[in-house]
């Protein structure tokens, strides 16, 4: 595999930039007096983050399946650890993606986040910083070291900003679920890296470079360990039926901003895609049986769940769970069109989960609650409001025209080749996601006004439009155009698949 030093693209270090430059604003903010200051300040920061990021994808070159803008420099020699970033078209995306997002959920917290507006944002730009390095890190011990930190913010945010009354215990379990994962996760990257130091021609040293370790041949009986022990993690975090439940405590008692990270960074699904699938091919061609199963069951589970849940942000948790089941059956179809449909689904659920997300951040802002019960009515109240949630709804539902379609699509196109009696079942869902989400939608904004609360709501302020504007037109422009999406993955998705496809044991 080769790759495509920073330096002959454009210029400078760009991925290192993208981690350390929301680290200085943070740092800016901190010495910042003037508290009226602060979210313009902060803004810029992530605007400015936002711009770097698009000129990434735009200097990107497509039709190869090179890694790019690489950065490498020594970082631990005894052990065989570099620093080492880079992006193929499987990461790239994410990038523009996590900083649009916290571009979204700064503008939100305007007129929400009353409390240590400072502190808020600064974490968030905390998080933004490591969830880049998560994405850009090629290094499986530097991934790890992101990974890691990425418990901080996110433990500081549910604890602090977190509007349920069970947000300690919520923050507390997230902690303790991915502190559970990661010890597996750094055990299988050992086992990976000890590998490669017994491979002929390592010279008998250790090595956790992506690029090298996908040169090696591994013993199935090292895939099947290693496959189990990184596809654990990886699905505590998606989260993946059945180690699901820290999910709906977090998104419905921490903050918005928060949830609007968990839910739309499918951090779990790109760490099957990332490692886990080009790693140990041969031990997940093996089982992936297993993930579709799993895939299935979640599919099914969330979305009745979904259904039947009365409160807004728990049917979220739970439609949450149903479409990484999605995504996951897309990766377990071993073919192009399953595969990339998964890429492209997760990306696009960005956009879409963090647009159901925040309009019921909206909604709870203003009546208080997101118990169906106490709602009814909006549409009268909040058009514009009502218009954004009408979007984020059609596309929840996979309606063409919306970016929500074409990764569905793909995911039942390739799900259909591979097993298609699990495909016609994950068809099902298509029904009950359709069922869940205008239920709501027509339980929430049309009917009668009952309650003295909703008459008295106002429409979205100036900010929250702009974030709810970007939202809207970036889930219908990639929804009539995803070819440019799909093109940029193209090439990457194509290798992992022909991994899949080949032969990389080393013996039995």
């Amino acid at each position: 595999m080769n790759e495509i030093p920073a330096t002959d693209q454009i210029g400078f270090p760009i991925l290192s930039t993208l981690v350390a430059l929301p680290l200085v604003v943070l740092v800016v903010l901190a010495f910042l007096r003037d508290q009226r200051a602060v979210r313009p300040v902060a803004l810029a920061g992530a605007l400015t983050e936002l711009a770097l990021a698009l000129a990434l994808v735009a200097r990107f070159r497509t039709g190869g399946a090179d890694f790019q803008f690489a950065e490498q420099l020594p970082w631990i020699d005894a052990i065989g650890l570099t620093y080492h970033l880079a992006v193929d078209g499987v990461s790239l995306l994410f990038l523009p993606l996590t900083a649009l997002l916290v571009v979204v959920v700064m503008l939100t917290s305007w007129s929400t986040v009353r409390h240590q507006p400072k502190a808020y944002l600064m974490t968030v730009l905390g998080f933004e910083a490591v969830a880049m390095g998560v994405f850009a890190a090629v290094d499986l011990i530097l991934f790890f070291v992101f990974w890691e930190l990425l418990l901080i913010p996110t433990f500081i945010l549910i604890k602090m900003w977190g509007t349920g009354v069970e947000r300690t215990r919520a923050a507390v379990k997230y902690v303790l679920y991915m502190l559970v994962g990661s010890a597996g996760l750094l055990l299988g990257f050992i086992l990976l890296g000890v590998n490669h130091r017994d491979t002929p021609g390592s010279a008998g040293e250790l090595s956790f470079d992506l690029l090298a370790l996908m040169d090696d041949a591994v013993p199935i009986g090292t895939q099947t360990t290693v496959f189990f022990l990184l596809a654990f993690a990886f699905a505590l975090k998606a989260p993946m039926f059945p180690f699901h439940s820290w999910m709906p405590a977090a998104l419905f008692d921490g903050p918005i901003g928060m949830a609007v990270f968990l839910a739309g960074l499918k951090m779990g699904v790109y760490g099957f895609l990332r490692f886990v699938m080009p790693l140990v091919p041969d031990a997940f061609a093996t089982w992936s049986w297993l993930i579709a199963v799993l895939g299935l069951v979640a599919i099914l589970f969330g979305a009745l769940v979904a259904l039947v849940e009365p409160n807004l942000r728990r049917l979220l948790a739970f439609a949450s769970v149903s479409h990484v089941g999605i995504a996951m059956l897309g990766l377990a179809s071993l073919n192009v069109q399953g595969v990339q449909g998964a890429l492209f689904l997760i990306v696009s659920l960005g956009l879409t989960s963090s647009a159901m997300l925040l309009a019921a951040g909206f909604i709870q802002h203003r009546v208080g609650s997101t118990d169906m019960a106490a709602l009814g009515g909006l549409a009268q109240r909040a058009p514009v409001l009502a218009v954004f949630s009408l979007v984020a709804c059609l596309s929840a539902i996979a309606l063409p025209g919306t970016i929500g379609f074409p990764g569905e699509f793909l995911v039942l196109l390739g799900a259909f080749r591979a097993q298609a009696w699990l495909a016609a079942v994950a068809v099902l869902t298509v029904i009950l996601t359709a069922a869940y989400v205008l239920l709501f939608y027509q339980r929430a904004f049309h009917g009668p006004v009952t309650s003295r609360v909703v008459a008295a709501v106002e429409d979205l302020r100036p900010p929250e439009a702009v974030a709810a504007l970007v939202t809207c037109l970036a889930i219908v422009a990639f929804g009539f155009f995803p070819g440019p999406l799909l093109e940029t993955s193209k090439e990457s998705v194509d290798v992992v698949v022909e991994r899949l496809a080949g032969d990389r044991t080393g013996g039995n």
